[in-house]
């Protein structure tokens, strides 16, 4: 997603006008608009002209609309996103007041305006624009003297950092300059990894070369991380796959994505950190069911007794056509954050969004047992008996 402006005031009204790229875009897009807001994009109109004989005909105009958003419709399997309402600005084809459905087009631009941008759909916007945040695969692809570091997106691949040091050949009986010249490329392509790798989004980091230069390269790096503690590089160590490359030109990754054994270990990497969250959901309930809530109401009470330390949410609760309901999820969301929580947001889309909507779409795992909870809505419905 491209954002091209943004406008928003301090009452948080305003806004964005933004550029879908690709098809995982038109979801984004689906979780954006809201009925009641306003939408301005070019869509093409069926136009009934009449002849100076008299003689009625037809034809297909484009023109620019600005509706005022009444349904939305999303095929998931197309990707295709259908918005329908009513003109609420003068246009030449179009009467004020009359409905029409725009379907939105990649690489089409659109303006979306709202009384009241909260945060989520603010979060979403910086998220579906920054290729970082939906890059959840890096590589490394490398030979001696030379590397590349890139972030893998759905739909392209980012280099992000290019590591050149000329190593001199081993010489008979002297191999000094040549191991201080390797240790010193390996070192900038460690600190390269450090700067532009994010651990919190990237689920798998593909460490590809020719011959055993990855192999060294990994023994050097961890090796590294042990002596001056790098927690950082030695918490996500398992993230870290040695696969073959043909050179370490960035082509080569091609070669690499294609290996069966790579594409099965990155198969789904973007909704793994989700399904790990429901999984420990699922064990905290059957192990300490004090510590795992879910439903609206108690999972409010545990967030102001301040226990939420994990909230599962599904963004099909911030679709919700009550704005009073959408409201309460976000201050929810911004309660959670506040307090030092961590927030996912699941995709109705994904089998483990489906799963947190089998358990009305709201959990969480808590900090500390809150027991009393329970009681209190047993208290409460007995007193309602």
């Amino acid at each position: 997603m491209k954002l091209v402006r943004k406008n928003i005031e301090k009452d948080n009204a305003g806004q964005v006008t933004l550029v879908p790229e690709e098809p995982e875009d038109m979801w984004h897009t689906y979780n954006l608009v809201q009925v009641g807001d306003s939408l301005r994009a070019s869509t093409i109109r069926k136009v009934q002209t009449e002849s100076s004989t008299g003689s009625v005909g037809s034809n297909r105009v484009r023109t620019t609309l600005t509706l005022c958003v009444e349904a939305i419709d999303f095929d998931s399997q197309a990707c295709q996103l259908r918005v329908k309402g009513t003109n609420i600005q003068e246009n030449e084809y179009v009467k004020m007041g009359a409905y029409h459905t725009i379907e939105l087009e990649p690489n089409r631009q659109f303006t979306l305006a709202k009384k009241q941008w909260d945060s989520v759909v603010l979060e979403r916007i910086e998220q579906a624009c920054d290729p970082a945040w939906s890059a959840d695969v890096a590589a490394v692809v490398m030979q001696e003297g030379l590397a590349h570091v890139c972030l893998v997106t759905p739909s392209m691949t980012l280099t992000r950092a290019k590591v050149e040091v000329n190593i001199p050949r081993k010489r008979k009986g002297n191999c000094a300059q040549h191991d201080r010249a390797l240790e010193r490329f390996y070192e900038q392509v460690v600190q390269a990894i450090q700067r532009h790798i994010n651990f919190e989004v990237v689920k798998c980091v593909l460490v590809a070369s020719p011959g055993f230069v990855r192999e060294q390269f990994c023994d050097y790096m961890f090796q590294q991380a042990v002596k001056t503690d790098n927690k950082v590089l030695l918490e996500n160590r398992s993230k870290f796959l040695q696969v073959h490359a043909s050179s370490g030109h960035k082509y080569s990754l091609k070669e690499v994505l294609c290996d069966p054994t790579v594409a099965s270990r990155l198969s789904d990497t973007k909704a793994a950190g989700e399904v790990k969250a429901l999984d420990d959901f699922y064990k905290m309930l059957q192990h300490e069911p004090d510590r795992a809530f879910y439903g609206l109401k108690q999972v409010e009470r545990a967030n102001e007794a301040l226990a939420i330390d994990t909230l599962l949410i599904s963004d099909e609760l911030f679709r919700h056509q009550d704005v009073a309901t959408r409201s309460r999820y976000v201050r929810l969301v911004d309660s959670v954050k506040d307090n030092a929580g961590t927030v996912r947001i699941f995709s109705s889309l994904h089998v483990s969004g489906e799963q947190l909507g089998q358990l009305t779409g709201v959990a969480a795992i808590l900090r500390f047992p809150v027991p009393e909870l329970s009681d209190q809505e047993d208290d409460s419905s007995s007193e309602e008996d």
